[in-house]
C-alpha cells in the first residue's frame, strides 16, 4: 500500500502488519538497515538487530525505541567479514527454535581504496558483501524453512550492471585491485545468489520467497564507514568522485529503504524480483520494479557462482531428498 511520503509526488511504501514475524536484519545499526529494522518494528515485527559492533546496535536500538517504545527488538553480534561469527551467529538463531519469517541481507562495505582482506582472508567485498550473506543465509535455512513464508531480501546495488564475475580471480589477487569494480562484482554476486535462491526454492518446493533490492543513489553513511570498516582514519573519497556524486541526484534514507522494504515485505513482490527507485536515472523515486542485468540471468554461470561459494564458504545446501525440504548445513558436518 502506498501512501502519499512528505515530499509532494513521492509515494512511500506502507509495510503490511508484520504482528507475530520474526526478522533478521544485518547492519541495522545504521542507514537503511537501520530504517528497515525500524519500520518492521514499527509495523509490529519481532527484530533483531544483527551488527558487526554491538555498542552501535545498541545505540540504534535506544533510538528506534526513543520513536517506537512499544517496539521489540534486540542485538546480537554477527561479523560478515568473519565465518565464524556468522556460524555462531546463525547457530544461535536455529537453537532459539522460532521460525524465522524474514532475512534481510544489507549489511555491506563499499570500495575500500586499497585491497583488504577478512578474517578468512577474501578480499573485504566478495568476503563481506556475498560470501559471509552467503553463508548467513543458507546456515539459517532451518529457521526460515520452518516459517509459513518465509523470505529472504538481498541488497544489491546499481554497480552490479557493472560488474563482472572473474571465477579466475575472485580475490582480486592477481590483477590490480580496483575498488569500484571490485564493488560491483560484489553486488553483482548478491543479486545472482538471489535469483539462484529463488530458482532452488522453486526446484525444491520451498515457500521461501528470495527477492533483491538496490537502493539508487540514497546518502547513508556506506562510502566512509563502510569502507573504513572502522578504523582510525575515516575514507575520504578523492574530489572528482565527490564533486560527480554532488550532480547526481540523490535521496535521504528513508525513501531510499523503500525498495529493500517492498522487496521484504511487499504483498506483489515476485519470487527472483529486483526492485529499486523509478525516477531519474534509477537513483530516486518511489520503488518499481529493477532491470535484471543479463548477467545475474545465466543459470550456469549463477549455478557455478554458487558452488564456488559453497567450496569457499564450506557451507553448502544438502543434496535434496525426495518428499523433503532440504536445509543448510556446513559440508563434512
Amino acid at each position: 500500500m502506498l501512501r502519499p511520503f512528505s515530499l509532494p509526488g513521492v509515494p512511500i511504501y506502507e509495510i503490511p502488519d508484520r504482528t507475530g514475524t520474526f526478522a533478521v536484519v544485518t547492519g541495522a545499526n545504521s542507514g537503511t538497515g537501520k530504517e528497515a529494522a525500524r519500520r518492521l518494528a514499527e509495523a509490529g515485527a519481532r527484530v533483531v538487530l544483527a551488527v558487526r559492533t554491538p555498542a552501535k546496535g545498541e545505540q540504534a536500538r535506544a533510538e528506534i525505541l526513543a520513536r517506537h517504545p512499544h517496539a521489540r527488538l534486540e542485538v546480537r553480534r554477527v561479523d560478515l567479514a568473519d565465518l565464524a561469527s556468522v556460524e555462531a551467529f546463525a547457530e544461535a538463531i536455529v537453537a532459539d527454535g522460532t521460525p524465522l519469517d524474514l532475512l534481510v541481507n544489507n549489511a555491506g562495505v563499499m570500495s575500500p581504496p586499497t585491497r583488504m582482506t577478512t578474517a578468512d582472508g577474501f578480499e573485504l567485498q566478495i568476503g563481506s558483501n556475498f560470501l559471509g550473506p552467503f553463508a548467513l543465509t543458507v546456515r539459517l535455512l532451518p529457521a526460515l524453512l520452518a516459517a509459513s513464508a518465509p523470505r529472504v531480501a538481498t541488497m544489491s546495488s546499481g554497480s552490479a550492471n557493472f560488474g563482472r564475475i572473474a571465477f579466475d580471480d575472485l580475490q582480486w589477487e592477481r590483477r590490480r585491485y580496483h575498488p569500484f569494480l571490485s564493488y560491483g562484482q560484489s553486488k553483482l554476486a548478491d543479486l545472482i545468489m538471489s535469483v539462484h535462491l529463488a530458482r532452488v526454492a522453486a526446484e525444491r518446493g520451498w515457500k521461501l520467497l528470495s527477492t533483491a533490492a538496490h537502493p539508487g543513489y540514497t546518502r547513508t553513511n556506506l562510502q566512509t564507514a563502510g569502507a573504513s570498516l572502522g578504523r582510525e582514519t575515516p575514507y575520504r573519497p578523492n574530489p572528482a568522485l565527490r564533486a560527480l556524486n554532488a550532480l547526481l541526484p540523490s535521496q535521504a534514507v528513508e525513501p531510499g529503504t523503500e525498495p529493500l522494504l517492498y522487496a521484504a515485505t511487499g504483498p506483489d513482490a515476485v519470487a527472483g524480483g529486483y526492485y529499486g527507485p523509478g525516477g531519474r536515472f534509477g537513483l530516486v523515486g518511489a520503488s518499481a520494479p529493477a532491470r535484471i542485468t543479463r548477467r545475474a540471468q545465466d543459470a550456469a554461470v549463477n549455478a557455478r557462482l554458487w558452488a564456488e561459494a559453497e567450496r569457499l564458504t564450506g557451507v553448502a545446501l544438502p543434496a535434496p531428498a525426495a518428499g523433503t525440504a532440504g536445509t543448510g548445513q556446513r559440508s563434512g558436518s
